[in-house]
């Protein structure tokens, strides 16, 4: 058995004590280190300090960097302002008449059209005239033979007249029994619903007046048989003159049967055609005066009265705009609207481009009084109680600050506003950029 030697115990004692040294070296080293660094920012401190604080400005330059740039606008007392007005009218025929006939009758001829132009006494519309026709006929020969047998009654008498006397009677008879028979089947025809009682008192009319004349034939061929007398002139010639006034009043009818324009104008429209049936007065068409039409604006009556007769003012109508001149201004108001009417006429080259129900306009600037100061609306700021506030530059010294002043806008205009406040002439506003000022507010007037 071989028993091994114990290491010698002092062998390792000073190992462990030459780790504990290496140890204790490495530590001194990196304190050594941690020290110098902290010298060195230190020293670093000490020196940069003193340089940062020789470049800081001074004082008084400091508070230049507070001053602020701004525009201003000066500002003038003002006595007023105009607002622009626009009213609304219709553009009105100057003669518009709705035309009929002044008897009754059928239609037989419409001779114009929607938007046709006519001129006064052209014809427009015809009735059906030959029962007119007939009836002047049957006149002019009672009138032709009255005539004859005046002139018979003022020669005296001769057996040829005599003769022709009695032939007459013998004609009127003959008429007469036909007016009876054609009364007698009229009135039939009445009592059976298929004609008129004018068609029918117009037989019975017919047959009384044959009557009377065969009266008065018979009257007269006893006359040539008994001689003429004064008071049978006379009377042929009453005759005569009724069967004359008979032939006007047919003339007077036909004339009525046919429509004529009462002026020159257009056929605005149409309202029968041919083959109606139409009563007195039943409107055929609409006729509108070939003249440029009015414009009838309604304007408040304290803006009527500042317009009089003659004056002109401007018209747009469809986006073109006329000068029209006033015509006249009647005094009543419309209970509906309280307004007036003002009556313009129009230029003469109006007529081609403007019909009448066209909506018209009528562009007026008035002036209103009121004292004040035009601003830009960039220089104000909204205020307390409606008001609003302006900033006024005034002296501080050798220097210049802004104030607040409170303000009442009165009328704005697109980019200005015209207020009233304790601004005085003369003073200086600022014109924008009142976001970043302060009452106090050092400023610089920069006005280009």
């Amino acid at each position: 058995m071989v028993i091994e030697p114990t290491p010698p115990k002092v062998a390792l004692d000073e190992e462990q004590d030459s780790d504990c040294a290496e140890q204790s070296q490495k530590g001194r080293k990196k304190r050594l280190l941690w020290l110098g660094g902290a010298c060195l920012l230190t020293a670093g401190a000490i020196i940069a300090i003193p340089r940062l604080t020789s470049q800081s400005p001074p004082p008084q330059e400091t508070s230049d960097v507070n001053v602020l740039p701004v525009e201003t606008v000066t500002v003038q007392p003002k006595s007023g302002y105009q607002v622009s007005r626009s009213y609304t009218g219709k553009m009105v025929a100057r003669r518009n008449s709705k035309l009929g006939l002044e008897c009754g009758g059928e239609l037989t001829e419409v001779l114009v059209e929607e938007g046709d132009r006519v001129a006064a006494g052209e014809p427009i519309a015809r009735l059906d005239t030959r029962n007119l026709s007939v009836q002047k006929q049957q006149l002019q020969a009672q009138h032709s033979r009255a005539l004859a047998q005046l002139e018979q009654l003022k020669n005296g008498s001769r057996q040829e007249k005599i003769a022709a006397a009695r032939a007459r009677v013998r004609n009127l008879q003959e008429e007469l029994e036909l007016k009876q028979k054609q009364r007698s089947r009229r009135e039939f025809l009445y009592q059976e619903g298929a004609i008129s009682q004018e068609q029918r008192d117009e037989a019975v009319s017919g047959e009384q007046a044959l009557q009377a004349r065969l009266d008065q034939a018979e009257s007269q061929l006893q006359e040539l048989l008994n001689g003429t007398r004064q008071e049978e002139i006379a009377a042929q010639k009453a005759t005569v003159e009724e069967l004359q006034a008979k032939l006007e009043e047919i003339e007077i009818k036909l004339s009525q049967s046919v429509l004529t324009a009462p002026f020159d104008g257009i056929v605005s429209q149409r309202f029968l055609d041919e083959g109606t049936v139409v009563k007195t007065g039943q409107p055929v068409i609409e006729l509108i005066g070939n003249t440029a039409p009015e414009a009838r604006v309604g304007v408040p009556p304290s803006v009527a009265q500042q317009f009089q007769e003659g004056a002109s003012a401007k018209l747009t109508i469809d986006g073109d705009s006329y000068q029209g001149t006033v015509t006249s201004i009647p005094p009543e108001i419309s209970e509906q609207t309280q307004t007036r009417t003002l009556v313009f006429r129009l230029p003469p080259d109006a007529l081609l481009e403007t019909t009448p129900g066209q909506t018209v306009q009528l562009n007026y600037r008035t002036t209103i009084d009121k004292q004040g100061y035009w601003l830009p609306i960039s220089a104000l700021t909204k205020g307390i109680r409606g008001l609003w506030t302006v900033y006024v530059v005034v002296p501080d010294g050798e220097k210049s600050k802004v104030q607040q002043e409170a303000v009442e806008m009165i009328h704005q205009q697109e980019n200005r506003a015209l207020v009233r406040g304790t601004l005085e002439p003369n003073a200086e506003i600022v014109a924008n950029g009142t976001h970043r000022l302060v009452p106090g507010q050092r400023v610089s007037v920069k006005n280009e």
